[in-house]
């Protein structure tokens, strides 16, 4: 089992973060050019789906720079507590176990930010060492789009 955490303290309300973390457009926006998941059409945030604990919300084709498709992804929420972030642990097809958390917590020291951060569990099913550098890579990069999107007080990733 490999785990990761991202932690970025950035310049925004809870409110603006927990918009931005529940918009299909924006997720997209932090994982391009690397990776497009597909939603059902109509699909804008997450809280619209009103998602249950454990039940799947629907299938996402994961392509590779928003064209070869590498993967697919069940899309589950074991919890989701409005503004403060949700736990995906969704099946995949290249992976044994995948789990992301991701939080909105109080910030460290600076009045006005909040600390977003993405911890990750998973289990490759094959290729571990190239999949863990890429996972590692993908989620830098999108941690990295969140600091220039909402200035960041203090950078750190895992």
């Amino acid at each position: 089992m490999q785990t990761l955490v991202f932690e970025s303290e950035l310049r925004a309300s809870r409110e603006q973060l927990w918009d931005w973390i529940t918009d299909v457009r924006c997720l997209r926006r932090e994982m391009r050019p690397y990776i497009l998941m597909t939603a059902p059409r109509g699909v804008r945030r997450l809280r619209d789906l009103d998602p249950a604990p454990g039940v799947p919300l629907f299938v996402s084709v994961i392509l590779l720079f928003g064209f070869l498709p590498i993967d697919y992804s069940r899309l589950t929420l074991h919890s989701f507590e409005e503004g403060h972030g949700f736990r995906e642990q969704s099946s995949m097809g290249s992976m044994r176990h995948w789990t992301h958390r991701r939080q909105l917590l109080p910030p460290s020291q600076h009045a006005g930010t909040v600390v977003l951060r993405d911890t990750l569990g998973f289990e490759p099913r094959f290729a571990v060492r190239p999949t863990v550098w890429f996972v590692r890579r993908f989620f830098a990069h999108r941690h990295a789009v969140l600091r220039r999107t909402f200035p960041s007080a203090t950078p750190s990733a895992g």
